[in-house]
């Protein structure tokens, strides 16, 4: 070299791989680990109490064996609204496991209720009435018609390349439900119009339920003014949480949108997952027997598989997603925030420690009355998407590592290679209605806009 110095060729950038930066960061962490339990070890050691005779029971405490246990903490000791041992930082990045610990303070005990009573809502999707109802709802043959022809392109194409199908004939079945549900069943409803002149209409905030309305599944409605001064009449929009009257209104946002197709999904035959975002926003999950995970699926937007929407389409800081099915509960938040750095949010609701424990506790209660052999098949099932979800953050650290060199190409899973819908992509009306609404809509205090 001109300037005397040698470079390594093995060394330039374009020689990175993100599986071998993967396994050696993954080394790292590991030997991190190993080196911190270690010099645990060594202050443990270190300090041992002095020998009796060395000793003086008023200068020294005594050896922790003998020690009372300390008293428990007080709240005046944490800040307000804040639960104790929380960090801003996400979990993604700690190198430490988690311990499941119950909660203690008031904070963490309200988190602990909310996610119960949110558990409940895919239980519903269980009643035999309730599906009968829904496929009654359901123009089958066209959909299994359009699932059959989406199928053979697929295994068509694949037979062309050796390869296989990117998904089964099932996973079509719902593509072409999530086709039928948002382009002619169910209707997204901004500010409903006018009843009487058909004339949009103005909020005017939040009314109680009629007793008629609270029969039906209303917790809260909202109120509405006709914009025509000679009209001037009120309208009514109750939201709806009861999957049986949304299949007769056809009608709401995101919350309710996400819950009747959750349930045809379920009437269908797949196994379903119903998907809570502290941010505002639910949606579905729905598990692939061809590719043996979940998948994401959002049937406001008609989003199929892309799970990176949210944080890399529309821009969304986000700090909680929990899925909830009839077997239990699983953290899932890894699978849409793919780099904590730019789009996590804080998890101030509960230390880590018992949002794993309340997880472990709602699955326990959903799979007591299991089999032996159903409890080991979703145990195998939640270790395959713990590894998953790992995966997910590993190629994100992989990915950000590559990205500090030039002239490097992408290398990954297909699905962390696709671009996710802009925020341009999404209807207006959806936008709007989450910058204009500030009610609440649920036991968490939500927007409007879900």
């Amino acid at each position: 070299m001109a300037d005397g110095r040698h470079h390594n060729p093995a060394l330039q950038p374009e020689n990175f791989d993100a599986s071998e930066l993967t396994n050696a960061f993954e080394q790292l962490m590991r030997n991190k680990r190993f080196n911190q339990l270690q010099e645990q070890s060594r202050a443990s050691s270190r300090t041992q109490s002095p020998a009796p005779a060395a000793m003086s029971p008023g200068l020294y405490p005594p050896h922790p064996s003998r020690a009372p246990p300390p008293p428990p903490p007080t709240a005046a000791q944490y800040p307000p609204q804040m639960p104790p041992q929380t960090s801003a930082q996400s979990p993604l990045l700690r190198s430490l496991p988690i311990v499941p610990a119950p909660p203690q303070d008031p904070a963490s005990l309200k988190f602990r209720n909310l996610l119960h009573v949110l558990s409940v809502t895919p239980t519903k999707y269980e009643n035999p009435g309730l599906l009968d109802e829904a496929l009654a709802h359901i123009p089958l043959d066209r959909l299994y018609s359009e699932a059959e022809e989406e199928s053979q392109i697929m295994q068509a194409q694949a037979a062309s390349v050796g390869g296989k199908p990117e998904w089964g004939y099932q996973d079509c079945v719902i593509r072409a439900l999530l086709r039928w549900f948002k382009n002619c069943f169910f209707k997204f409803v901004n500010n409903p119009p006018c009843a009487r002149c058909g004339s949009p209409s103005i909020a005017q905030g939040m009314t109680p339920p009629s007793p008629d309305e609270t029969a039906r599944g209303a917790t809260r409605v909202e109120l509405y003014r006709c914009s025509e001064g000679m009209c001037g009449s009120y309208e009514r929009f109750p939201r709806y949480s009861d999957v049986w009257q949304l299949l007769q209104t056809r009608r709401g946002r995101a919350g309710e949108w996400a819950n009747c197709f959750s349930m045809f999904c379920r009437a269908l035959g797949g196994r379903v997952r119903w998907v809570w975002n502290a941010e505002d926003h639910v949606w579905t999950e729905v598990y692939s027997e061809h590719q043996r995970r979940w998948v994401h699926v959002d049937a406001c937007e008609e989003a199929w598989d892309q799970p990176r929407l949210y944080t890399e389409g529309w821009g969304r800081k986000i700090s909680y997603c929990v899925a909830f099915s009839i077997d239990g509960a699983t953290d899932v938040t890894r699978r849409y925030v793919r780099s904590p750095t730019r789009h996590g949010k804080a998890r101030n609701r509960a230390p880590e420690e018992v949002l794993v424990w309340v997880i472990h506790e709602i699955r326990k209660k959903r799979r007591e009355n299991l089999s032996k052999t159903d409890q080991r098949r979703l145990m195998k099932e939640d270790e395959r998407e713990e590894r998953e979800l790992r995966a997910y953050t590993a190629s994100a650290l992989a990915a950000e590592l590559n990205n500090l060199f030039p002239q490097n190409t992408t290398t990954g899973r297909p699905e962390d290679q696709k671009t996710p819908a802009s925020r341009q992509d999404v209807p207006m009306e959806w936008l709007d209605t989450r910058q204009r609404n500030h009610g609440h809509s649920g036991p968490d205090g939500s927007h409007n806009g879900r």
